[in-house]
């Protein structure tokens, strides 16, 4: 309870932990929607928000707001996907090469940069025309794992290079400590913050990758995300048209995803970090 008490008492907690909370009852909804989010013509065609259709229904003949919901729901996965398999290549990578340095860090440290320097999104852009017709939410979001490790690998490697010199590492070396038990119990306090913070930022960047290629028109679009939605409401022209609930549906929520995750990535990772709350607290 004081845990939250003291995260509650930052504005951008709260803020995007309120937010947090919207978005993830929107995508539970999805769960109770009364249409199939891959039918149309269901509901009458560009109908205004209404007490009936609370955000209208696009020219699909599709209730925007359910498919709203489906689309936030399937952007997170594919943002946890993304998140959470990255961050266990990042993890094993950073501290493996920071722990053992000499040759393995070097190669480990090469294929890292190689991602870092070559253009990522012509690759991307190359696989899901490759396997567009396989693509679906999780070969999506291993596709981004697979090259979304590197920088944070080095961010966690470089923590380790640090932590390597200290003294706890070479008392607990010659107390016959383990490797994995010296990494889980010391190294681990110290890079928590880090990698929760990149966690969010990885899922952050997922999403929008995911919006990015979306409107490429190079995933799956009969599968709604936050930017198959987008595909279509450009697609139709709603901005011309004057569908202006189309549009503004799949941009707000996007926007608010965005802002709700780097705020509550800031927030928690200022409070897990022992120098930021011993300033808070002298301050």
């Amino acid at each position: 309870m004081k845990v939250l008490r003291d995260l509650f008492r930052d504005y951008r907690f709260t803020v995007s932990f309120v937010v947090l909370v919207f978005i993830v009852t929107m995508a539970v909804l999805s769960f109770f929607s009364p249409y199939d989010p891959t039918l149309w013509h269901v509901v009458p065609r560009d109908m205004p928000p209404s007490s009936e259709y609370v955000m209208g229904t696009d020219s699909n003949g599709q209730d925007i707001f359910w498919q709203a919901t489906f689309a936030v729901r399937n952007s997170l996965i594919i943002s946890l996907i993304s998140g959470i398999v990255s961050r266990v290549i990042a993890i094993l990578v950073g501290m493996i090469a920071g722990y053992k340095g000499g040759n393995i860090d070097r190669v480990l440290m090469f294929i890292g940069d190689s991602l870092l320097v070559i253009p990522l999104f012509l690759i991307f852009v190359m696989l899901a025309m490759m396997i567009r017709e396989h693509m679906n939410l999780v070969t999506l979001g291993l596709m981004l794992a697979v090259f979304g490790w590197a920088w944070d690998a080095r961010l966690i490697r470089s923590m380790v290079l640090s932590l390597r010199e200290r003294d706890f590492t070479m008392t607990a070396i010659l107390s016959g400590t383990g490797t994995l038990k010296l990494v889980i119990r010391e190294y681990m306090p110290f890079t928590t913050p880090l990698i929760f913070s990149t966690l969010i930022n990885n899922m952050s960047w997922a999403i929008g990758l995911e919006i990015t290629l979306a409107i490429l028109g190079l995933v799956n679009l009969n599968i709604p995300t936050l930017g198959t939605m987008l595909n279509w409401a450009l697609f139709y022209q709603s901005i011309l048209l004057g569908r202006w609930w189309w549009i503004l549906t799949p941009v707000i929520l996007s926007l608010l995803v965005f802002i709700a995750l780097y705020w509550f990535s800031v927030s928690i990772s200022e409070y897990l970090d022992p120098r930021t709350r011993i300033q808070r607290v002298g301050a």
